[in-house]
């Protein structure tokens, strides 16, 4: 089954491509197909990935996934959120993930609470149309490092400690990153629901 990723994140497409291959499901990215990425005007990951996945879905005519992730930091209030991806653009900086970490240390230097949750919701859709969409979510609680640790991964993976490993993300083997991250949950969740929704495989 050929899928349209709501997304243009090459890091994205190789983690869900890699977390997906059990189904036999190929990923496309959006912008292979010359779709523009949707708008993004809610406050909530779940909001803003159907809205992702309805756009990729409606324009390619293909089913969709839509993943909308973020940082929520406990001494922020939840803060960056849905807006983690321009997290670094609100000091001064360009956007992108080289940027949004650096941004995140220089705003967190002389907070004593680390503590914050990478969170991750996934959409999928049969169609634009479809009444029943299904909805996955993954969390990870961690802490921000005061430096950044390890070159594995992308976006906040060298800054999130995970105290059971030890280690940040950016410090784990992918396979035991993709286990255990956020969009590794949501995926595993994902998958698990289009097994039973999409991929009926009771025996006749």
């Amino acid at each position: 089954m050929k899928i349209v990723l709501a997304s243009n994140n090459a890091g994205k497409l190789a983690e869900l491509q890699t977390l997906f291959a059990p189904l036999q499901m190929t990923l496309v990215r959006q912008s292979e197909l010359d779709i523009p990425e949707a708008e993004e005007p809610y406050k909530t990951f779940v909001e803003n990935a159907l809205t992702k996945a309805r756009h990729a879905a409606h324009l390619s005519g293909l089913p969709a996934l839509a993943d909308d992730a973020g940082l929520c930091v406990d001494a922020f209030g939840g803060q960056p959120g849905v807006d983690t991806a321009y997290y670094a653009t609100r000091f001064g900086y360009p956007k992108g993930d080289d940027y949004n970490v650096t941004a995140l240390l220089e705003q967190m230097q002389g907070i004593t609470n680390r503590r914050a949750a990478m969170v991750s919701t996934l959409v999928a859709l049969r169609s634009a149309d479809d009444p029943e969409p299904l909805i996955a979510m993954g969390r990870v609680v961690g802490e921000i490092t005061r430096e950044r640790q390890g070159i594995n991964g992308f976006g906040f993976d060298p800054v999130i400690y995970l105290p059971q490993f030890g280690k940040t993300f950016a410090e784990l083997p992918v396979e035991v990153k993709n286990a255990n991250s956020h969009r590794g949950r949501a995926a595993q969740a994902m998958l698990a629901l289009m097994r039973e929704r999409w991929l009926d495989t009771t025996p006749a």
